[in-house]
């Protein structure tokens, strides 16, 4: 597994902490319209840097394990997009009744982060247990 060098690791901790401080601030009303765009900066910047640590090996396991992050990553920046569209209505338009758009869009994001943080908190687990085993943690 290629590892981050000591820049590319603060920016991928500091992408999580601005998810955190995004997503908590959102959650909790406190300047919405500006902490929903910390959240998709440090999506953006977790993301980016998550999918920099590649592998180039053959197992199976670890490949499916990437794979399931990559789709972690992408509902991270899909659910920040979508927490951006619930202040400034950005899918608003696409709808024509409002009713639907409550339905289809409004405050989906949840459900996103939700299924996001599930797969990101197994597949780390699940890939530290791999490269454990294999002894190929460098």
């Amino acid at each position: 597994m290629k590892q981050l060098n000591r820049l590319q690791s603060i920016i991928f901790l500091a992408g999580g902490a601005l998810m955190v401080i995004g997503a908590g601030c959102f959650a909790l009303m406190w300047q919405q319209a500006i902490t929903c765009w910390v959240y998709l900066f440090g999506a953006l910047l977790f993301t980016t840097m998550q999918l920099m640590q590649t592998y180039e090996g053959n197992d199976l396991t670890i490949k499916r394990l990437k794979r399931i992050q990559a789709l972690a990553d992408l509902l991270f920046i899909v659910a920040g997009i979508l927490m951006t569209d619930n202040i400034f209505g950005f899918f608003r338009p696409m709808f024509s009744h409002a009713t639907d758009y409550v339905n289809y869009v409004f405050n989906k994001w949840v459900v996103l982060l939700l299924i996001a943080a599930i797969l990101e908190v197994y597949t780390v687990h699940r890939l530290d247990h791999e490269l454990s085993k294999k002894n190929i943690k460098d």
